[in-house]
């Protein structure tokens, strides 16, 4: 009875699990640094929002091996959930995923049961605690198998013990063979696919100098005619720091930038020619990097789903349950952008 009661729980666990792995190693956005939807982008958010950041700044170095493992994790949790196969193993995995996920990903998101992750680690519960049950089981399966073999044979004791762990480990280890073919046909067939690698990211500014471009600085000492310094003194620069050229920003796109004041990933738009509006691209909901998409003309949250005015940075759509943080930027005389 107790089987049957578990089997949607293990369906959809299982079914989840194998889609969420696949779908990383098909999507070449996943791995791609430039992407704010890449495991890259997910990182650097963590290390800054997630409670245990400490622990996971040391990893952006390895980003792409951590996300591989990832991937293959939840495939392999989600395979042995649908196989009740080493059950309990793979629940235990679930929800060691679940929560790493919750502590990195979810764990501000607001309120708190908008955030799947804590959810799923929970349901890993029932079947962490009671195992698949004995329908639709390899693990029953392998043992009723051995049983009978047993009985066969009239081995017993150690004898029968050691062939089952015999048959448990080929079949493991067809299963990983299996996975592991599986996930590596994912991540061809999404690598000729071409996927859509960072369509919201935008260009990132270039770092600021202290002139700024040539065609856009100002005349330099010994260039400019006396007539000049007469006829045009020269503008100040807007308060602030420079983050990179205004020529980096082409109209009607975005390009990205890091705040100098809080080191959060940013965002600036240039809507229409010389005007220009900036957000922190951090969301408010779990952390993740937003981008913009010009063909919608808002900014896109690439986790959840959450969308924002492009001109306020106001909610549209959530589930963040506030907007994103306007910084103040202007064009300086030199060209650049400066964020105060």
């Amino acid at each position: 009875m107790l089987g049957r009661v578990l089997l949607p729980l293990r369906a959809f666990l299982g079914f989840t699990f194998c889609f969420a792995g696949l779908q990383k190693l098909a999507n070449p956005r996943f791995f791609d640094a430039s992407d704010p939807a890449s495991i890259q982008a997910q990182l650097a958010a963590a290390a800054r929002r997630s409670p245990i950041h400490a622990l996971i700044s040391p990893l952006a170095h390895v980003a792409v091996p951590l996300g591989i493992i990832i991937a293959f994790g939840e495939l392999a949790v989600g395979v042995g959930t649908l196989l009740g196969f080493r059950a309990r193993l793979a629940a235990a995995g679930g929800m060691a995923l679940s929560l790493m996920l919750f502590l990195t990903v979810s764990f501000h998101a607001a309120p708190y049961y908008t955030g799947a992750d804590i959810v799923f680690a929970f349901a890993w519960t029932p079947l962490l605690l009671a195992g698949s049950g004995p329908v639709l089981s390899l693990d029953a399966a392998i043992t009723d198998w051995a049983a009978r073999q047993a009985r066969r044979s009239g081995v017993g004791g150690p004898a029968a013990s050691r062939r089952e762990v015999v048959l448990r480990g080929t079949v493991t280890a067809a299963v990983a063979v299996a996975s592991l073919v599986v996930g590596g046909l994912a991540a061809g067939l999404g690598r000729l696919a071409g996927g859509t690698a960072g369509k919201n990211a935008g260009p990132a500014l270039a770092p600021a100098t202290a002139t700024g471009p040539a065609s856009h600085g100002p005349p330099q000492a010994g260039t400019s005619s006396p007539h000049d310094a007469k006829t045009a003194a020269p503008r100040q620069a807007p308060p602030g720091q420079a983050v990179g050229p205004a020529s980096g920003v082409p109209v009607g796109q975005a390009a990205s930038f890091t705040d100098p004041s809080s080191g959060d990933p940013s965002l600036v738009i240039q809507p229409k020619a010389g005007t220009f509006v900036a957000f922190d691209a951090v969301c408010p909901h779990a952390g993740c990097t937003v981008g913009y998409d010009p063909a919608a003309k808002v900014i896109a949250c690439p986790c959840h789903g959450s969308q924002f005015n492009a001109a306020t940075g106001a909610v549209e759509v959530g589930p963040a349950t506030a907007g994103l943080t306007k910084l103040a930027i202007a064009e300086g005389p030199n060209g650049q952008l400066y964020v105060s």
